[in-house]
Parts: structure tokens; C-alpha cells; sequence
């Protein structure tokens, strides 16, 4: 692989070489000559109602560069938020000679707009060619509420109770952050993203179909969540407080931000601290069937958690070295601990309404996690056309220590006869993980692109679970504990082709490998599941504009979704005397192919075609024994699943200060395998209706609703009914906008509840839970700068995996 890449690199050097081109380069700065960065740059013929023939962005020393197709007279457009407008001309008199223009001077926006009152409601969805840009720096729904918060209210996602994500109503989801892989599992994750205050958000980008520079994992796509990027020269930051309540339980929140830019450092700081609880009332209803018997369970469960920790911190600076190259570091650190309390009381009988047993189950937890992450990375211009050269290595350290204490007592409902059974657990489980990577773009000429790069990371896990008796001291159960460590290594490189085809339709060809190196020793069996796999995933991409108004984007992937570390590990987790989680060492990645047709209407109206085939999905899988009244859950792969369907999404304006956005989709989903030599089929037509509003208030108030339903939907082997909410936000500006107090109140209806149910091979599975989605809160916000005035610009990150 690393031949063919040095081969393919070399190939495209010497190609490019043997062209002429001809640059316009020059700098765009303010009035004090300070640079502006992400100007956009347009180059135009003289002539009236001319068609773009070229485009660019200032980097962050101001600098930009075009390439001339022909000889001739140039128009060139400079455009940014915050200036004024400006159009200069240039000739190329001929090709291979460069135009130096100098430096090109903006006016600034804000000084022609003074005594003016501009009410404006920002586009909140935009459609990019390869993603769904949402919008959530300076929306009134951010204010107050979390990241986790924020992201399960972004359109298509769905966010069960464990914490998965699912987009589209499909599951295989890859979260990133800036760019970058989280490392945390599903449950972790939402841990972390709800200790995030969702002022600290810019937008959330969804990329349901990525290009073969990005990993394979995620066979439903991927969200990228990027962070407020700071575009002030100087110093300047937010302090934040806020305080939020679901009725049953309180939490409070406080943060800071700071962030500081001179001429060639741009370094931040950003801390929050936390404390948060929540819980769920559920009911839980199995009934098993042997022979000619039946076994019916009923359970009611309450259950609540709260976690506090020391503030997070997450600081980082980038270093300009010169005009061309930077390079820069990131570095995480989290950590809290988490109390949680499940008490159960269950009744088992022959037939329904009439038990012969009662159970009554008092679980008590306590998780520590920490989550260190370390990033450098490199970027660097090759050449006044566009070409770049980037590198990042990441190294993460995650450790989760648990420990549980499990309190049951049996009822004999006939005599009332009483025994007890106590047990405890200890679950400390740890994670190195390595990974480093490189990209390079070379643009050949203004219609041609290649770029290539590659990746390797290493993964690390120690689990050493183990599992006690505890009715006269603790006596480990060596049947139950387990010590399973687990390694990882991944060999990945990808090459691309952007090309123009004609002067409307442009293409992008890829093609990516990775080879994965796997081992899972048990130590405590002595079993030992070895690994190796090489796959190739295509990927083809096009775009036809047709008109400024009519845009049409087709695109094909392949993508996998390996198995989470966790559900490797073959340890059996408790949750009471009837049911227990165990891991599947056998466990096989899921592979999917992904089809996507993406019209955009007047740059305003989206509407999406998807089809999607997965084979070996991987599914919970509800395994009963009717003899003993148990459910193991484990997680198994079925045969194959597909989804096909539409998804849209259009703004409408009601009045000049009311706007709204609805999103429309409507699927089809199968599931289908074989269980207990039973052929299990589940499908379903799937529907789900966003519509959101924003209404501007005289005086700087802002008030946000949604609206969300989502109609019954198959989820591998489950059965899911359909579920509703209600969403509302209010926030007001003080004191020259430099305060901002903000009111949300999610959930105002308590329709966000979990109904699944699994039925097969006679075997009954449901459960009907709320998980106290509906909270109140209210936050307070100050900003404070000394420095520049806001250019108002952005920068984007790069890319990484989450699968504990």
C-alpha cells in the first residue's frame, strides 16, 4: 500500500509539473492593515453578466491566489460578513506569467450601519455539496441547554436511551468533534456532551454520506460537532452560569471561556463545571413460553443519577510559523463521577395478573471516568494554487472505574416465605489509543484536483471485571468474573480525483483501504479470538449545477461499522436476577452500501433520496430462557437490513421577523435473519415531522419552539411506537449585548417517551420508559473582548473514531 501511494504521488508530481498556469495573488486587509481572513474572492470576465470562472478564500495571514484559465480582462469580488463589497479589474497578459495586486483594502460594515436598527434571523440549515451545515451559535434553543441537548433536537438524529444515535432512523453512527474521534462509548459520550455547554457550539455539520478521505466507520454517515472558533484579534472570552430542574431533581452549571490572538498566536482556554442528574420511571413486561407452559414477568423500575466532578478543561494554540505553514496543539481533560440508584419490583407468575413470586431489587453504582486527549497537528501551502500538506497524531487515555452493589430480596407469595441474595462488582476497564495520520492535496489546474493520505491507529483495552458474592463477606464468583484485554491495530490510505467535467458538473472519484489487526484474550478462559481483514471502500461523487437555483448532488459509499471494544468483552453485567448483559467476542463488523440523491431548490430547499443495504447488522439481541425466567441481552449480527426513502427539508417565512424550518421524512426499513431456526422478519414504514420556529421580539427578545414527531419505526428485532415533543426557548439581550439571559424548557408535553417491543419465536420483550426529558432551565452569559472588531469568519477542522 505505502508503494502504491509513494508510486501515485510521483505519478501526479510530474504530471502537474508539465502544465503552465498563470496566478493572481495578492492580500486583503482592513483599514488598520490588519489581515482578514475567509474573504471570499471571485474572479469574473469584464463583460456584463458574466459566469464565475474561478473562486478562493484568504487564509489567515489575508493571502489569496487564483489561477487564469485563458489570457484577458478579470473582474475580481471580494465578499466577507462584517465589510463592505469591492470589485477591482486585472489582466494576465500571458499564461505562466503571475499578477501581483498588493494588498486590497476592505471597509468595514459596521460604520455605514451606525443609528441603524438591522433585524436579521440567520439561515440555521445549509446545504454544502458533502454535508448539512445546522447552525447553533447565537440561536435561543443553545443558550441554557447542553450539546447533548442540541444534538438530539438536530434534524434526522435520534438518540435512544443508551445514548446510541441514529440518523435517519439508522443506527451506525460516527460522532466527531472538531474534526477529530471522540473515543468514548455511546453512554460516555453523552456524559461528556451533556457537561458541554451548548453556547460553546458553532454549528453541527452532518455528512450522511463522507468521501473516502474520512475513516470507513459509520455506516449511517457521520455528525461532526465544531466548536466556536475565535476570529478576534486581541483578548476577549464568556463567562457563564446556569441552573436547570426536572421536578425531581436539581443541577447547576458554570463555565469559561477565553480565547487570545496576536500576529501568529491564536490560543484558547475553555472550562466548565457541572453537576447534572436525571433518571426514568419504566415498566417492563416479558413473557416466556416452554413447551406447553408460560412464564410471565412484570417489572416496574424507578431509577435516577447525578454526576459531579471537577471543572473540564480544554486548552490549545496554533503557532503561524510563516505565511504557509502552522502548526498547532489540543489537549482535553475530563473527568467526573456518576451515583446511580435502580430499584426495581418485579412479579413472576404462570399466568398475567396472578404471580406466584416477588422480587424486589435495589441497585446501587458508582462510575469514575477520565478522558485525557492530546492532539498535534501541522498544516502547511505547497503553492499559490491550493495544494496543502496536513498531519495530526492523537493519543487518548480513557479509564472508567466502576464498582456496583446489588441488594435482592425474594418473596414467596403463597406462604410469604423471604430469602435474600446480595452481590457486588467491580468493572475498572481502561484505553490507550494511538492514532496518526497525513493528507495531501495537490491541485493539478483549476479543473483538477488529487489528493491522498494515510492512517494508522492502535487501540489498547484492560478489563479486569470481576464478580462477588456478598451475603457474608465478599466471595468472588469465578464463573461470573472475567479479565479480557483486547488490541486493535488499523492500516488505512485513500486516494481522490476532483475533476471538472463540464462548466456545470463536476465529479469526485475515491478509493479507500483499511486493514484491521485484532486480538481479544480472555485471560481468565484462556480464549483467545484473533483477526485480520483488508477492505476497500469506494466512493463516487457528482454534482450538477444546473441553474443559480437548481442543484443536483448523486453519491455512492462503501462503509463499515466494526464492533464496539465493550461489546467484545464476554464479561455478564448485572442489572437484577432476571437480567443480564453479556459481550460477543464473535461479533463481525456490519458493511454498508449507501446510495444518496440531494436536490437543492433556490440554495433554500432540500430534498434527499437515500437507499441503504447493511449486511451482518449488528443488533441487541433479547435471548430468553424460559426454563429459568432469564433475558440475556447481547448484541449479535442478523443477516441484513435495508432502508430506503425520502427526507425534506423547507423554510418558509411567515413574517419578516417569523421564520420557521420543517423537516419532512418518509422510509422504509427491513430486518431480517434467522433466530432459534425461526425465520424473524421486522419492517416498517417510518415517518418524522420536525418544524421549527424563530421569532424576533421587539427590545432583543428572541423566542424559539419545536416541534417533533416520530412515527413507529423497526429498530433491528424491536418494534418502536411512535413519540412526540414539544420544545420552547426565550432569550433577551442586555446591556449593549454583552449579557444574555436565556429560558428553555424542553419536552413540555412529556411525550418523549421509549415503547419497544420484541416479539418472536413466542417470546414476548417490551418496555415503556420516560427518562425525564422534560426540564426548565435558565442561564446567564457575559462576553467580554478587548481587541479588534469581529471579522465574523470561521475555520473548519480534520478527522477521527468512538467505539468503546
Amino acid at each position: 500500500m505505502i508503494r502504491l501511494l509513494v508510486i501515485l504521488a510521483t505519478t501526479l508530481l510530474c504530471t502537474a509539473g508539465a502544465a503552465q498556469k498563470s496566478a493572481i495573488t495578492g492580500k486583503v486587509a482592513d483599514e488598520k492593515g490588519n489581515p482578514i481572513a475567509f474573504v471570499n474572492v471571485t474572479m469574473l470576465p469584464v463583460q456584463k453578466n458574466a459566469a464565475s470562472v474561478g473562486a478562493a478564500l484568504t487564509d489567515s495571514f489575508g493571502m489569496f491566489s487564483l489561477s487564469t484559465p485563458t489570457v484577458g480582462r478579470w473582474r475580481l469580488q471580494f465578499t466577507v460578513i462584517g465589510f463592505t463589497k469591492k470589485d477591482t479589474t486585472t489582466a494576465t497578459d500571458s499564461l505562466g506569467t503571475p499578477v501581483q495586486l498588493g494588498t486590497i483594502t476592505l471597509q468595514p460594515e459596521w460604520k455605514q450601519l451606525e443609528n441603524v436598527d438591522v433585524l436579521a434571523i440567520r439561515p440555521t440549515i445549509t446545504q454544502l455539496p458533502d454535508r448539512l451545515v445546522i447552525t447553533v451559535q447565537g440561536t435561543a434553543m443553545a443558550a441554557g441547554n447542553n450539546a447533548f441537548g442540541v444534538l438530539s433536537k438536530a434534524p434526522g438524529v435520534f438518540v435512544d436511551p443508551e445514548g446510541a444515535i441514529q440518523l435517519n432512523g439508522r443506527g451506525g453512527v460516527t460522532v466527531m468533534i472538531d474534526g477529530r474521534l471522540t473515543y468514548l462509548s455511546a453512554r460516555d459520550l453523552r456524559n461528556l456532551l451533556e457537561s458541554t455547554p451548548a453556547e460553546n457550539i458553532k454549528s453541527i455539520e452532518i455528512i450522511s454520506n463522507p468521501s473516502s478521505k474520512y475513516d470507513a466507520e459509520g455506516t449511517s454517515g457521520i455528525i461532526n460537532i465544531v466548536f466556536k472558533k475565535n476570529v478576534l484579534q486581541g483578548t476577549n472570552g464568556t463567562v457563564n452560569v446556569t441552573y436547570g430542574t426536572n421536578l425531581k431533581q436539581n443541577f447547576y452549571g458554570a463555565g469559561l471561556t477565553l480565547n487570545h490572538k496576536s500576529s501568529r498566536f491564536n490560543s484558547f482556554l475553555v472550562s466548565d463545571f457541572n453537576r447534572r442528574g436525571s433518571g426514568r420511571e419504566a415498566t417492563f413486561t416479558r413473557v416466556f413460553r416452554n413447551n406447553n407452559t408460560s412464564t410471565y414477568f412484570d417489572q416496574t423500575a424507578v431509577g435516577s443519577w447525578a454526576n459531579i466532578g471537577p471543572p473540564s478543561l480544554r486548552i490549545g494554540s496554533d503557532f503561524t510559523i510563516n505565511e504557509k505553514h502552522s502548526v498547532g496543539f489540543i489537549a482535553s481533560y475530563f473527568t467526573n463521577t456518576a451515583k446511580a440508584e435502580f430499584l426495581t419490583e418485579t412479579f413472576i407468575g404462570p399466568e398475567p395478573k396472578k404471580p406466584a413470586q416477588f422480587i424486589d431489587a435495589d441497585n446501587y453504582n458508582s462510575n469514575t471516568l477520565k478522558n485525557a486527549i492530546a492532539n498535534i497537528h501541522y498544516s502547511g501551502k505547497l503553492d499559490t494554487l491550493g495544494s496543502t500538506l496536513s498531519a495530526d497524531v492523537d493519543f487518548a487515555r480513557v479509564s472508567n472505574k466502576g464498582d456496583g452493589n446489588f441488594y435482592n430480596s425474594f418473596t414467596r407469595l403463597s406462604d410469604g416465605q423471604k430469602t435474600t441474595d446480595n452481590l457486588y462488582t467491580l468493572t475498572p476497564n481502561g484505553f490507550d489509543i494511538f492514532s496518526g495520520k497525513i493528507d495531501f492535496s495537490y491541485v493539478l489546474n483549476k479543473n483538477h484536483k488529487a489528493e491522498m493520505g494515510g492512517r494508522v491507529s492502535q487501540v489498547d483495552s484492560d478489563n479486569d471485571f470481576r464478580f462477588y458474592f456478598n451475603n457474608n463477606g465478599k466471595v468472588i464468583d469465578p464463573q461470573r468474573t472475567n479479565y479480557f484485554k483486547y488490541k486493535e491495530s488499523i492500516y488505512a490510505g485513500y486516494v481522490n480525483w476532483t475533476g471538472t467535467l463540464t462548466k456545470k458538473t463536476s465529479v469526485q472519484l475515491g478509493l479507500r483501504t483499511e486493514q484491521t489487526v485484532s486480538r481479544g484474550h480472555s485471560l481468565t478462559t484462556g480464549e483467545i479470538t484473533d483477526r485480520k481483514y483488508l477492505d476497500f471502500f469506494p466512493s463516487v461523487f457528482l454534482q450538477h449545477k444546473a441553474s443559480e437555483s437548481y442543484n443536483v448532488t448523486a453519491n455512492y459509499s462503501r462503509r463499515l461499522n466494526r464492533p464496539n471494544y465493550s461489546n467484545l468483552n464476554p464479561f455478564r453485567s448485572y442489572r437484577d436476577p432476571y437480567t443480564w448483559t453479556v459481550g460477543n467476542p464473535s461479533l463481525r463488523p456490519q458493511y454498508t452500501d449507501l446510495f444518496n440523491v440531494t436536490q437543492t431548490f433556490k440554495k433554500l430547499y432540500i430534498l434527499q433520496l437515500f437507499y441503504q443495504y447493511t449486511k451482518d447488522v449488528m443488533i441487541e439481541l433479547p435471548m430468553a430462557d424460559p426454563v429459568n425466567s432469564v433475558t440475556v441481552y447481547t448484541t449479535g449480527n442478523v443477516d441484513d437490513s435495508y432502508s430506503t426513502g425520502v427526507s425534506a427539508i423547507i423554510p418558509v417565512k411567515l413574517a419578516k421577523k417569523w421564520d420557521t424550518r420543517n423537516t419532512a421524512q418518509v422510509s422504509y426499513s427491513k430486518y431480517s435473519t434467522v433466530q432459534n431456526n425461526e425465520p424473524v422478519l421486522n419492517e416498517q414504514l417510518f415517518y418524522y415531522i420536525q418544524s421549527a420556529h424563530t421569532i424576533l421580539l421587539p427590545k432583543d427578545f428572541r423566542t424559539e419552539a419545536t416541534f417533533l414527531y416520530r412515527g413507529p419505526a423497526a429498530a433491528g428485532l424491536y418494534h418502536q411506537q411512535a413519540m412526540y415533543r414539544i420544545d420552547l426557548a426565550f432569550s433577551k439581550s442586555l446591556w449593549k449585548k454583552k449579557i444574555e439571559v436565556a429560558v428553555n424548557i424542553n419536552d413540555l408535553t412529556k411525550g418523549w417517551r421509549f415503547r419497544w417491543a420484541a416479539n418472536y419465536g413466542g417470546n414476548v420483550n417490551e418496555f415503556d420508559q420516560y427518562l425525564r426529558w422534560r426540564t426548565f432551565g435558565i442561564s446567564l452569559r457575559y462576553k467580554f473582548s478587548k481587541g479588534q472588531k469581529a471579522e465574523l469568519r470561521q475555520r473548519s477542522g480534520p478527522d477521527e473514531l468512538n467505539r468503546l
